[in-house]
């Protein structure tokens, strides 16, 4: 997607240890345009699965998450890192561990939103180690319903995430595919889309 990889160019920072930080424009503010088109793109790459809610993480994956539920048509529910006093113990949840953040937490999603019978794309913004995914895949899992496919927003093709999730048998399909960070200067793999 040519206009997510100019942003990252022109807005990204590179930061020590690998760190993408792109929160000028999709994980703080948020460029409201460009997460319209981030939304259609991941809609036209799953367009021959059948739908029927988005999932992503709280926060960074709500934006690219909702535009693509919006395009669908279809409910956005998003896992909660942080449990709220609303929510009871009726929950799926599983534990994500954040290299980013260096830690662990319990993800949970309400039992009420999640059945057998859904079809779910699973979005994120960043694919890194695939751990996220995975738990959101988990959860998924527990309430007996159907991942139809992983849309990743950025992914660092250079640490392992895409593998795992592909070797665990999902669909992957990331906007912007990074092979390397190295010498503060972001370099993108020449082939965006790639299907197992």
């Amino acid at each position: 997607m040519e206009r997510l990889k100019q942003e990252i160019e022109q807005k990204g920072t590179v930061l020590p240890g690998g760190v993408l930080k792109v929160d000028a424009f999709l994980n703080h503010q948020i460029d409201p345009n460009l997460s319209l088109e981030i939304g259609k793109e991941f809609v036209r790459r799953f367009q021959n699965k059948k739908i029927n809610k988005v999932v992503t993480i709280e926060s960074s994956g709500i934006a690219p998450g909702l535009t693509a539920a919006l395009e669908l048509n279809v409910p956005l529910v998003f896992a909660r890192k942080k449990k709220s006093l609303t929510m009871n113990e009726n929950v799926y949840k599983a534990s994500v561990y954040s290299y980013t953040k260096n830690e662990t937490n319990d993800i949970t999603i309400s039992k009420d939103f999640l059945s057998a019978d859904d079809h779910i794309l699973i979005i994120d913004d960043f694919l890194a180690n695939g751990q996220a995914a995975l738990g959101l895949a988990e959860i998924v899992k527990q309430a007996g319903a159907e991942v139809v496919g992983i849309g990743i927003v950025i992914e660092k093709s250079f640490q392992p995430g895409r593998q795992t999730l592909i070797e665990a048998g999902y669909q992957v399909e990331s906007l912007a595919r990074i092979q390397s960070l190295e010498d503060n200067k972001v370099s993108f793999l020449e082939e965006e889309t790639v299907t197992n």
